[in-house]
């Protein structure tokens, strides 16, 4: 039997998973590894632990389902979008930690190209806007504040890549610089509608080409890996960003196809096939998967904060021992209250942008206790979820005009109690699947394809496999009144920031 390795390096730990070759799930593998943060709104992790986990968790995942190098058709490489890691060509060596997707350093250099008229150009091009969150105005901060290392990238000695582009690196010995489209299409770097690096937004955020990696499509030739980490070469085959991993893992392949992945953040996509639709709404127009050199489009909305407000109360607040004790304490809340938990640690992300505002409690009352900040932080993931909801709504006409189920996976969507919720707060149909690791899914799926290994789409959609549907149960004047103390409670959060 063919097996397929699947890396999904995450914002806080890397996982490996191996699958048979009918998709089932062999073996399971995770590390977390530090995060750091060195200033108000900075967030690092070391190169050399992403790497480390990642290769202690794939030979973890290969000895638990006793397989060895010669039964793996293909990996699959899944990875936290948009972070970034600038190295040596020669040794590997990345010149500064890596500076994560969630770090908001570069907002004000985002405000000025904002203020230039620069962003008109970036989203036509793009698809995105001008936001710390993506990867350019990050890579440009290194070359800037490392000793020589502007110089040392105009002469071609230093290389750039995200987080799936280092790990390709590193796995190959330094053999293969490339991405997929769908990482490049995170940077501001690349243009989405020519599938190319677009040379006036290189010159605009300040990048060299020297840098830049080769862009493949999500099913692909990536080389193999060096036959010494695992006694022996493995073909690379799949690489996508972990949000389309996942939206390929959910078999959204069809336009109108809506899935939400609810990990470290929020992140929804909607398939709308070969049209990059502009959106009206500060939702982003992003590729969803490049296969056999066709793109296909998706409108996404990105929350910055989900999962991680669960790890805040059992990290910072110690109101719990681990993540699965937030359901059982937010069904004690005290259902009169309503205590709205906005949580902006690093700023909004979709439909707001706004990069300087911080989290903020409302309606806190002198009975405010554990089990209603658990049902407040639960409950701001659905909240936040239903806004990207209406804004696409809002973009895509189709969505109105019918009613749309929406899939769910990652860490959050295990919560029956959360998935309830967010079934009522977007009086929807919420789909959980079978197998709730799909972003690992989708990139074992990409690799197959490959690897003629897996089916094409049609059929691989065919067999998509349903464990629980959640079906709106709360009044229309029960919801609606949350969704005003929602409203107002964001409007006051986006007044204090007195510089908006």
């Amino acid at each position: 039997m063919a097996y397929l390795l699947a890396i999904d390096q995450g914002t806080t730990s890397s996982r490996a998973m191996l699958f048979r070759g009918d998709l089932s799930v062999a073996a399971r593998a995770q590390q977390e590894y530090p995060q750091h943060f060195p200033a108000s709104g900075w967030v690092e992790h070391e190169p050399e632990d992403i790497w480390t986990s990642t290769l202690a968790t794939c030979r973890a995942a290969m000895r638990e389902g006793n397989v060895h190098a010669g039964d793996i058709a293909a990996i699959g490489i899944s990875n936290q979008r948009e972070t970034v890691v600038v190295w040596d060509r020669k040794t590997g060596q990345a010149i500064h930690r890596a500076i994560v997707w969630q770090d908001r350093r570069t907002a004000d250099v985002c405000a000025r190209l904002q203020a230039d008229g620069s962003e008109p150009l970036i989203a036509a091009r793009t698809g995105l806007i001008a936001d710390p969150y993506f990867s350019a105005t990050k890579v440009a901060w290194i070359l800037d504040h490392v000793s020589g290392a502007r110089e040392r990238a105009m002469r071609g000695e230093l290389l750039f890549g995200t987080v799936d582009c280092y790990l390709l690196w590193r796995l190959t010995g330094g053999a293969v610089h490339a991405t997929d489209a769908t990482n490049a299409s995170r940077t501001l770097l690349f243009n989405i509608h020519t599938g190319a690096w677009d040379d006036d937004l290189l010159k605009l955020l300040r990048v060299p080409r020297a840098l830049l990696p080769q862009v493949r499509d999500c099913a692909a030739d990536f080389g193999a890996t060096l036959p010494e980490l695992f006694d022996g070469p493995i073909a690379i085959r799949g690489i996508a960003g972990d949000q389309q991993a996942a939206t390929v893992g959910q078999a959204c392949f069809a336009p109108g196809m809506m899935k939400s992945t609810y990990g470290t953040g929020c992140f929804a996509l909607l398939n709308t096939g070969e049209t990059a639709v502009a959106s009206k709404n500060k939702l982003l127009t992003t590729i969803a998967y490049q296969l056999n050199g066709r793109r296909t489009y998706a409108l996404e909305g990105s929350i910055f904060v989900a999962g991680s407000a669960v790890q805040w109360l059992r990290d910072g607040l110690h109101l719990i021992k681990t993540a699965h004790d937030s359901d059982d304490l937010a069904s004690q809340a005290d259902e009169t209250q309503s205590v709205y938990l906005i949580p902006a640690f690093v700023g909004l992300g979709a439909p707001y942008w706004n990069p300087r505002v911080r989290g903020a409690l409302f309606g806190l009352t002198r009975n405010t206790g554990p089990a209603e900040l658990a049902h407040a932080a639960l409950e701001s993931v659905c909240y936040q979820t239903r806004d990207l909801w209406e804004a696409m709504r809002a973009d895509w006409p189709d969505l109105a005009a019918k009613d749309v189920s929406l899939r769910v996976d990652g860490g959050m969507s295990v919560s029956d109690w959360t998935m309830q919720r967010l079934a009522d707060i977007l009086k929807a149909i919420v789909d959980r699947p079978m197998i709730p690791e799909t972003t690992a899914l989708g990139a074992a799926y990409l690799a197959g394809l490959a690897a003629n290994v897996c089916p094409p789409p049609e059929t691989f959609a065919a067999q998509w496999q349903l464990d629980r549907r959640f079906t709106p149960a709360m009044d229309d004047a029960t919801r609606a009144r949350k969704l005003h103390g929602w409203s107002q409670a964001v409007k006051g959060l986006l007044v204090s920031d007195r510089d908006g």
